[in-house]
């Protein structure tokens, strides 16, 4: 393995690097000035101009769609960097230091995912409807697999009915936790639910394109994080009472909504560590800036030894947590997401718990200024405590880790036993 970043990578890097110093952060308090502003105008749903005039921006520079991998780039007609996965690593790092830097880029979640989902699985019909609009630009999307009424975090619980009428599929069902369905330009849901309750475990559940302006659709309200509730992305709670669709807005086949599932969400999985290692990246900067600056007992709060070890650790627990996103890039991209999905279990694991004690660390060091808006740091551990949950909680991935581990000696002749030193 060579992580040194290819020539395409570093100058593509060194681009993103000075687009965020001209523009992104100098928007930072203008995102939050115009978020205030629709709130006290009751407009608090509606796309920011702060982000739209950032969009044009990047586009200009040629900085869009970056993370369009070549071989969906050639489904979708449309151009992308053609990057890797591990060549895209550093360039979603960079976006992930400030929340909505992604979307500037045209590189966020669930869009990323969503517009995978279409170019690999979806037919020429849906490329042309919604798939071409997204990577444009013009539409947003969401992904509505998550649901109150059952354990999600086993997917084959999910009981959203996906039932087949004559040339129709007609959806019943309560989704929740579904982001993005609160932007006003959200056209299109991916939907995952039960097709054919009988069939075999892994094949009762499929995925349907579902138009956001379809009868029998409503956003019943957004959720809050903590507090915040990411206006005007949103995460919302949503009732689907006998939605229709046509049977061709059905993806890849009925029953085969795992299989979807499993090529969506490897990529989606590292896309959000990318992110996180650039979130707690900048968390760590803050601290350190925080620390020199400010004085208690007679010297810097960068002089006081607790301080330093939080400092020393945060950038060992960044460092390790790279090389793995790097190392699980890697294998994804030389082996695909089913050898490497391992791999992508353990990040998902190890890159969320990083950030958030990297992050709260750096709240510690701005005391009370840590815990209001003053300082993007209480958004950003919200953030970051929230992709525990996304994706599969810790806990399910911990499970997948610990069988694939286990796996490796069930059938291996058992080992002498080591002896026993007597003390």
């Amino acid at each position: 393995m060579d992580f040194a970043y290819s020539p395409k990578t570093e100058a593509l890097r060194q681009r993103v690097l000075r687009f965020m110093d001209e523009h992104i952060y100098p928007a930072e308090s203008t995102y939050h000035a115009e978020l205030e502003a629709n709130t006290a105008a009751g407009k608090r749903w509606t796309p920011l101009k702060t982000i739209e005039d950032l969009k044009a921006k990047a586009r200009a520079q040629d900085l869009w769609n970056l993370f369009l991998p070549e071989d969906t780039a050639e489904l979708s007609g449309f151009k992308g960097a053609g990057l890797s996965n591990e060549e895209y690593a550093p360039l979603a790092e960079i976006m992930g230091r400030v929340p909505f830097a992604s979307e500037v880029f045209n590189c966020s979640a669930p869009d990323t995912g969503n517009m995978e989902t279409i170019a690999r699985y979806g037919s020429d019909e849906h490329r042309a409807r919604w798939l071409q609009p997204l990577l444009e630009g013009q539409i947003r999307s969401a992904f509505a697999m998550t649901e109150p009424d059952v354990a999600s975090s086993d997917a084959t619980n999910i009981a959203t009915r996906i039932e087949r009428d004559g040339d129709d599929y007609v959806i019943n069902g309560r989704k929740w936790w579904i982001s993005g369905a609160g932007d006003p330009r959200c056209a299109v849901y991916i939907t995952m639910g039960k097709s054919d309750p009988d069939a075999a475990r892994h094949q009762q559940q499929s995925m349907v394109l579902v138009p956001a302006d379809a009868p029998g659709i409503k956003v019943l309200r957004p959720l809050n994080v903590m507090g915040y509730d990411d206006a005007p992305h949103g995460h919302m709670e949503m009732l689907f009472e006998n939605v229709r669709v046509p049977a061709s807005n059905m993806l890849l086949g009925q029953g085969r909504g795992f299989e979807i599932a499993q090529g969506r969400l490897g990529p989606g999985r590292i896309h959000h560590c990318m992110r996180l290692i650039g979130l707690a990246e900048r968390a760590l900067e803050l601290m350190c800036r925080r620390a020199a600056s400010r004085v208690a007992f007679g010297k810097t709060v960068a002089q006081q030894t607790v301080t330093q070890e939080r400092i020393a650790e945060a950038r060992c627990k960044i460092d390790m947590a790279r090389l793995l996103t790097l190392k699980t890039a890697w294998l994804m991209d030389k082996a695909g997401n089913k050898v490497a999905k391992n791999e992508i279990a353990m990040i998902k694991v190890v890159a969320p718990s990083m950030a958030c004690q990297v992050i709260d660390w750096a709240m510690q060091v701005h005391g009370g200024g840590g815990m209001c808006d003053d300082f993007p740091l209480a958004f950003a551990y919200t953030h970051a405590r929230t992709l525990r949950f996304a994706d599969g909680p810790d806990e399910v991935h911990r499970n997948a880790i610990a069988k694939m581990e286990l796996g490796k000696y069930a059938d291996r002749p058992q080992q002498h036993d080591m002896p026993v030193t007597r003390f």
